[in-house]
């Protein structure tokens, strides 16, 4: 059976973050949104070494969600069947949907995510899992903090794990990695990964997603001018002191 290269960096952070938020115990079945990218690539292979070095034993299974496009899968399954990781193709109609429900030149990637979310929940309460595992890292964190700063005047990022309202667990394993760590891990061990190419919104009179990309380069320009930025981002997700915001509801009084 194969296996995968992982980083010293990338497993010690994954795994740290595992036993922190106690992301997966004893007995869970865990399903995992695989969409061939960079980062559900990693995740997988993550996952593999979380079994094995975790005192306690779980399963997992990988499931990617078809948009009913005729795509063609069988380069996922047969990496699967190399790495010993149980696979699974879900069809849906997705696509037929979307031509119905969504108006010429919108933004279709929030729709598509949502779907394609609301499928995987639908997979893993229909199969028994207790937990989905999806392959957001540090970078996707940062991003949605400062869009929903910008865009919604919220203070929200990514939770490591969530209940959804069914008590299906949701769970980000990558969530302090970094973007570049996943492309490393795929160029590492020679990944062939799926890009934006294959998302079905291409297919589409669409709207870029300028909202995502301008936090993407609003981020690297921080960087850029300091570089310490990100680790200090970090830590502040850990560090809230929301009774100085103004927030009646927080304040001490």
């Amino acid at each position: 059976m194969k296996e995968a290269q992982l980083s010293k960096k990338l497993a010690k952070q994954v795994a740290r973050t595992n036993a922190e938020f106690e992301l997966i115990k004893e007995g869970d079945r865990v399903l995992v949104g695989l969409s061939g990218g960079k980062d559900s690539l990693t995740l997988i292979h993550a996952l593999k070494y979380i079994q094995k070095v975790a005192p306690y034993d779980f399963s997992f299974k990988a499931v990617t969600i078809s948009y009913g496009m005729g795509e063609n899968y069988d380069f996922l399954r047969k990496h699967c069947e190399e790495y010993g990781i149980e696979y699974d193709v879900y069809e849906t109609e997705i696509f037929d949907i979307a031509k119905e429900k969504i108006r010429k030149n919108s933004s279709y990637c929030s729709f598509f995510s949502r779907m394609r979310r609301g499928a995987l929940y639908t997979y893993a309460l229909e199969y028994g899992f207790n937990k989905l595992a999806l392959g957001h890292h540090l970078d996707d964190a940062i991003e949605s903090f400062f869009m929903n700063m910008f865009y919604n005047g919220a203070m929200r990022a990514m939770p490591p794990i969530y209940k959804t309202q069914k008590g299906l667990y949701v769970i980000r394993p990558l969530i302090e990695v970094r973007e570049s760590q996943t492309r490393g891990f795929v160029k590492r061990n020679d990944f062939m990964a799926i890009g934006d190419e294959a998302c079905p919104a291409m297919r589409f009179d669409i709207k870029e997603p300028y909202v995502r990309e301008n936090m993407k380069e609003f981020v690297r320009e921080l960087e850029s001018r300091f570089p310490d930025v990100v680790k200090y981002i970090r830590a502040s997700f850990r560090h809230i002191h929301d009774d100085t915001f103004f927030d009646k509801t927080r304040l001490k009084l």
